[in-house]
């Protein structure tokens, strides 16, 4: 009566997403063993960019912390015009395309694809792509399976997406219902969350980060201030300099963060979330330093590199912002401030990567303005 085995029922365990996106594929290469790559592209629209997320591939990796326009690409841009997904059998017809992404998958000698829109709730939401070295194998018995298949993933990444962008959602609201005093508001979020993807881009081979780890980074980044909830008002807005204990009571919103985010996960049922410790790292560890002298005293190679990250993005944005109680800096002014504290306060390989993509930071905060007049 038992004898059959479900052939998908590793889905239903713990596995993290990519690790379930490469069970499938390998369930697929089973039956079709042309199939060479299964990848998702997520679509950010506040920002136009359409982001590497997750792959299952054992070839050189030809797109990997890689985001473009959507606008800038017809292509991807008639896919979703036409509202169907697109197979394109010979992929040399894009020898001439100049855009880096067709560049890179013909190095990697890619000769064939299946792309198919992902939506929720009849929103777009990225991409999933199917690639074959080979040509012409797609027909329609293989498009019929996966059509099937690609819906499943789909289904795998939206509900991932879903958990991560549902958990940020109710830590952020708990945040603003609770405070309604000293919570970030206006575009903040948004130039915090992205000045934490381009550092964690760029420090990513280093530190041994893809694509899912840095999208939850830049997720969760500007929540790392969530302990304030548990800071009082006399302590949290004095207008003047806190004295030592008070200080003393302000540096426990660190650990107050760690707290109510476990509170949270376990009232939630998400005590197994995948990525729950980047969260859980930044609200904990974003006010340490490389000497030490940070709130727990964890030295460098101690401090988790989400919090590392979200220690530069976080000072970036206050030095580079107007308060109450001072102008904003100049770019220059602050990268100058973060270089000096470089290796001291703040992880090298972090400021490096900010100074560095300037054009992208200067992008970041034209995009994201504050609007004073409402």
């Amino acid at each position: 009566m038992f004898e059959h085995k479900d052939a998908l029922s590793a889905l239903n365990g713990k596995l993290p997403l990519q690790d379930k996106i490469g069970y499938v594929h390998g369930l697929l290469k089973d039956r079709f063993d042309f199939i060479d790559r299964i990848s998702v592209a997520l679509y950010d629209p506040k920002t136009d960019l359409l982001k590497t997320f997750v792959h299952s591939s054992d070839d050189e990796l030809p797109l990997v912390l890689y985001s473009a326009k959507l606008a800038g690409s017809e292509s991807m841009q008639e896919i979703l015009k036409i509202g169907r997904p697109r197979v394109v059998n010979d992929l040399d017809i894009f020898n001439n395309v100049p855009a880096e992404h067709t560049r890179r998958i013909a190095a990697i000698q890619y000769k064939s694809s299946y792309t198919m829109p992902m939506f929720q709730n009849g929103e777009f939401c990225g991409f999933l792509f199917f690639n074959s070295h080979q040509k012409n194998v797609f027909d329609e018995k293989v498009l019929h399976y996966l059509d099937m298949v690609g819906h499943l993933v789909s289904l795998l990444v939206i509900h991932e997406m879903s958990t991560t962008r549902s958990l940020y959602a109710i830590v952020k609201t708990a945040a603003n219902i609770t405070l309604h005093r000293d919570v970030e508001t206006g575009a903040y979020p948004d130039r915090m969350s992205n000045y934490a993807r381009l550092i964690a881009k760029e420090v990513a081979k280093k530190y041994q980060l893809n694509d899912e780890l840095v999208e939850h980074i830049f997720l969760f980044s500007p929540l790392h201030d969530i302990g304030k909830i548990g800071i009082s008002d006399s302590i949290l807005l004095k207008p003047g300099k806190l004295t030592d204990s008070e200080f003393d009571i302000m540096k426990t919103h660190a650990s107050k963060g760690g707290e109510i985010i476990d509170m949270m996960l376990k009232n939630l049922g998400l005590d197994e979330f995948p990525h729950a410790a980047i969260l859980r790292n930044i609200a904990l560890y974003h006010h340490e330093a490389i000497n030490g002298s940070g709130y727990n005293g964890l030295m460098d190679e101690d401090i988790p590199i989400e919090a590392k990250i979200v220690a530069v993005s976080d000072v970036f944005d206050a030095l580079t912002s107007a308060r109450p109680y001072k102008e904003a800096w100049s770019n220059d002014r602050a990268f100058i401030f973060l270089q000096s504290m470089a290796g001291t306060k703040f992880d090298i390989d972090c400021v490096a990567a900010l100074v560095n993509c300037r054009d992208e930071v200067e992008a970041i905060q034209k995009r994201f303005q504050e609007d004073h007049l409402g």
